[in-house]
């Protein structure tokens, strides 16, 4: 907590919409009037959690309700969130009821046929509904709610004596099939049940505590790691898809949800790829009177090396965008812009950033006859809606710079 908070106490003197501090302490104190945690229950467990820190040396954890509820999927159901626009404060009552039961084991745990535990993490990572578990604890668990923008928002921890299955998981036969392939690789697995209708998150937990790849080479992946995993596979896949396709017209797309919204603008090239986060002053990360903004740029022939500027969200666009050039059959260069405003008050995780994307590019998007017809249409609009002047970030797009000065056949 910084002194300036200390002097506000949630009135408003960084000048954001909500105080996240204010919103994170409401949530603890509905969560905290709802439940009464216990040292032992049973209850419907959604899904499995790796985390990072220590590594190879990680806390393995099982997210639980301390009920058995016939809507436990609600609270690991991103993608419904999103559909049926659920509010911050809904999500963060819903993961804020989830016991998150750990303890330390070895990435390395999958390859042995001691871990126990590691059997249950893959069954309630595979099952096709939350199962039902029995947790003993160590001590009773202490309220907290935890963020961060990559992972789903996390409630009370306590290290774990004993857990065990009270119930035998119905696992759907295609997930099933591709566990049990031991020579099977990851990438070919995520992208064949993707393919069967499974979503990036059911993939993700899965991916996460070691049911796909090579059975030599599996073995327990951080949590966040494994979000990124996911959206990185199925779009470099999609991406060869789409390079077979003819190019698209000149068309933009807007939208969003929970405070982020996407401008996408597509141009008729060659695939390439650029993203702009830009943060209003005093809003999320961004605590100057400055607009700021991060960028990731791939060209035609991808990148090599991680997205550092704009992490998971970088690669979770990139899949929305994919998705949607598949879906119409057509090739893109294509720029996306994120604003963060001030709704966005306390970070979800990157699926936000998915999601928000994904409603972006809803419906046919609205043509324009030539690149500056787009480019003064989106200025003019992020002007009126934002306040923002995008051409200062126009003018440090490289896709726009490829744009305008690559040589086309017609030229010569």
């Amino acid at each position: 907590m910084q002194p300036k908070c200390l002097r506000c106490k949630g009135r408003g003197f960084c000048g954001r919409i909500v105080c996240p501090m204010v919103a994170k302490a409401s949530a603890l104190f509905r969560i905290s009037e709802q439940i009464k945690l216990k040292e032992n229950f049973s209850g419907d467990a959604p899904a499995p959690f790796v985390g990072r820190i220590g590594y190879p040396f990680v806390n393995v954890g099982v997210l639980a309700l301390q009920e058995q509820r016939d809507d436990a999927w609600l609270f690991d159901a991103p993608r419904y969130w999103a559909m049926k626009s659920y509010s911050i404060d809904q999500i963060m009552v819903y993961r804020s009821s989830l016991v998150n039961s750990r303890t330390n084991l070895h990435v390395g745990s999958v390859k042995s046929d001691k871990s126990r535990l590691v059997e249950l993490e893959q069954e309630i990572a595979l099952a096709e509904k939350p199962v039902d578990v029995e947790v003993w604890l160590k001590k009773r668990p202490v309220f907290r709610l935890n963020f961060n923008a990559v992972e789903m928002p996390s409630g009370p921890v306590a290290y774990l004596k004993k857990a065990k299955l009270i119930e035998n998981p119905l696992i759907p036969r295609k997930i099933e099939k591709a566990y049990a392939d031991y020579n099977l690789k990851a990438e070919e697995a995520v992208f064949h049940l993707y393919e069967s209708g499974f979503d990036e998150n059911k993939l993700a937990k899965a991916l996460s505590v070691g049911c796909f790849g090579v059975k030599t080479q599996r073995k327990l992946v951080p949590t966040r790691w494994s979000i990124t995993a996911v959206d990185d596979i199925i779009s470099k896949r999609l991406i060869k898809i789409v390079k077979d396709f003819n190019f698209q017209d000149y068309a933009l797309f807007f939208d969003g949800y929970l405070g982020n919204y996407y401008m996408i603008l597509f141009f008729p090239s060659i695939w390439r790829y650029e993203l702009f986060e830009i943060y209003a002053p005093k809003v999320s990360w961004n605590q100057s009177n400055q607009l700021q903004y991060t960028t990731d740029y791939e060209g035609n022939f991808g990148r090599k090396t991680y997205a550092e500027n704009c992490a998971g969200g970088y690669y979770t666009v990139r899949l929305a965008i994919l998705e949607k050039l598949r879906s119409m059959k057509r090739q893109a260069s294509v720029l996306a812009l994120r604003f963060i405003t001030g709704e966005y008050y306390v970070p979800l995780g990157v699926w936000v950033t998915r999601e928000a994307a994904r409603k972006s590019l809803q419906g046919k998007g609205v043509c324009f006859s030539s690149m500056e017809l787009m480019l003064k249409y989106a200025s003019d609009f992020a002007q009126k809606k934002f306040g923002i002047d995008l051409n200062k970030i126009f003018e440090q797009s490289k896709l726009l710079r490829e744009l305008k000065e690559q040589k086309k056949i017609a030229d010569f």
